[in-house]
C-alpha cells in the first residue's frame, strides 16, 4: 500500500481519466490547466493546489474529495459538520466569548462562503461555516449603528451558505432554523433587498413540505413588500421572487399564476445584466432556466417548453455551477418524460461534470437514474457506474 499522498492522488486522477477515455492533454484542456501540471500530478511529482484539484474533479465528473487522499465520502464529511452547525446557531443571540477579526476580513470570509455556495462546494462550506457563524454572532452582539447593519448583512449571507449545506443534504429541520435566522438577520440589517432574498430562500421550506399553495402565497406577500425598482439590484430582488413564484405555482398546478410570474420575471430581466445580486443569480439566463423549471413543474404538455429552451440555448459557463447543474437535472427529467432516455442520461452526466456535490444528493437525479436503469434493455456499464456513484443501485 502506498504511503505517498501525492502518488495516491496522482493514481486516482489517472484512473478517473482513463475511465473517461481521456488523454492527459484532454484533461488539461477540459480542466483549464497545463499539460505539464496533469503529467506531474499523475506521476506523483507535483502536489495539486485546492483550486487545481477542484478543476480536475469537475473535468472528470468526480467529487474532489474522492481524488484527495483520505478524503472520505462527501456525505459523511458533511454529516459530521451538522452538529457543529446546530451548536453554532444555538447561541446566535448570546454568543460565547472569542476572537473576532476586523470587519474587512469577515467580508472576505463571507464572500468566500458565498462563492462556495454558488459553486456547490458543500464539503468545504460545511467545514468553514460553524466557526464563521460563531464569529459573526460575536461580532454582531456589541455592534451598533452602521456597523451592526453591516455585520447583520454578512450574517444573512452566512446563514444562507450554511442553509445550502443543510437543505441540499436533506437536513430540512436544520435548514428551516437557518432560514428563520436569515430572516432575523435581514431585519437586523434593515435592508429590504435582503428581506426579499430571505423570502426567496424561505421557499425551500414549502418545497420540502410539499406545501406549494402556501408557499406561493408567502412569495406574493413578499412581492407586495419588496422594494420598488430603482436599479438593477432592486429589479433583481423582485425578479428573483417572481422566478421562484413561477416554479412553486407550477408545482401547485396553477398554470395561470406560473406564467404570470414567469412573464414578470422576464420583463424585469430585460433591464438587468445577468449576475449575482444579494446572493441570488438573476438576469435573462436565469429566467430561461426558470422557464425550464416551470415547465417541468407543470408537467404534461408543458414539458415541450423545457425541450424547446434546450434546443436553442445552454447555460453559459459564467453562471454559478449550482444553477447550471440544476438546469441539466430538470432538463433530464423533461427528456426522460418525453422518452429520450439517452439524452436524459447525457444531461445527468453534464450536471455531474458541473457540480458533482450538488447532483450526488439531488433527489431527482437519484430518482431518474433509477428509472433509467429500470428501462435499460441491455447492460450499460456507464449507466451502472453512474448509478453506483450517485447511490442509486437499489
Amino acid at each position: 500500500m502506498s504511503t505517498d499522498p501525492m502518488r495516491d492522488v496522482g493514481r486516482r486522477v489517472a484512473a478517473a481519466r482513463r475511465a473517461r477515455r481521456m488523454t492527459q492533454a484532454d484533461l488539461a484542456l477540459s480542466a483549464g490547466v497545463s499539460y505539464a501540471t496533469v503529467r506531474g500530478i499523475e506521476r506523483g511529482a507535483r502536489r495539486p493546489s485546492e483550486n487545481t484539484l477542484h478543476a480536475l474533479a469537475a473535468a472528470l465528473g468526480r467529487d474532489p474529495s474522492r481524488l484527495a487522499a483520505g478524503g472520505g465520502r462527501p456525505r459523511d464529511r458533511i454529516n459530521a459538520a451538522m452538529p457543529l452547525l446546530s451548536s453554532a446557531i444555538a447561541a446566535y443571540d448570546m454568543p460565547e466569548d472569542g476572537p473576532v477579526r476586523p470587519l474587512a476580513e469577515l467580508r472576505v470570509s463571507v464572500s468566500e462562503a458565498e462563492s462556495l455556495r454558488l459553486g456547490a462546494q458543500y464539503v468545504r462550506l460545511a467545514q468553514l461555516m460553524p466557526d464563521l457563524l460563531a464569529e459573526l454572532a460575536r461580532a454582531l452582539y456589541p455592534a451598533r449603528g452602521l456597523e451592526r447593519a453591516e455585520v447583520a448583512r454578512l450574517l444573512v449571507a452566512a446563514y444562507r451558505a450554511a442553509d445550502a449545506v443543510a437543505y441540499k443534504n436533506g437536513a430540512h429541520d436544520l435548514s428551516g432554523r437557518l432560514v428563520e435566522l436569515m430572516r432575523w438577520a435581514a431585519d437586523q440589517a434593515g435592508n429590504e433587498r435582503l428581506t426579499a432574498a430571505a423570502a426567496y430562500v424561505r421557499t425551500e421550506v414549502y418545497f420540502a413540505a410539499g406545501a406549494y399553495r402556501p408557499g406561493l402565497r408567502a412569495l406574493e406577500i413578499a412581492l407586495d413588500s419588496a422594494p420598488p425598482v430603482v436599479g438593477a439590484p432592486t429589479a433583481a430582488a423582485r425578479g428573483a421572487l417572481h422566478m421562484r413564484a413561477a416554479v412553486i405555482a407550477g408545482r401547485a398546478s396553477d398554470e395561470g399564476a406560473a406564467y404570470l410570474h414567469l412573464g414578470e420575471a422576464a420583463h424585469l430581466a430585460e433591464s438587468v445584466p445577468e449576475g449575482v445580486y444579494d446572493g441570488t443569480a438573476f438576469g435573462p439566463d436565469s429566467v430561461r432556466i426558470h422557464r425550464v423549471s416551470t415547465a417541468v413543474a407543470l408537467g404534461g404538455e408543458h414539458v415541450r417548453d423545457a425541450l424547446a429552451v434546450a434546443r436553442e440555448w445552454a447555460p453559459p459557463s459564467e453562471m454559478p455551477n449550482e444553477r447550471r447543474s440544476g438546469f441539466y437535472v430538470e432538463l433530464a427529467r423533461a427528456q426522460l418524460w418525453s422518452g429520450r432516455r439517452e439524452a436524459a442520461f447525457a444531461s445527468l452526466r453534464a450536471a455531474r461534470r458541473i457540480a458533482p456535490q450538488h447532483i450526488r444528493e439531488h433527489p431527482w437525479a437519484h430518482e431518474d437514474t433509477m428509472t433509467l436503469r429500470r428501462l435499460q434493455r441491455a447492460a450499460d456499464t456507464e449507466l451502472t457506474a453512474f448509478a453506483e456513484w450517485i447511490g442509486a443501485l437499489g
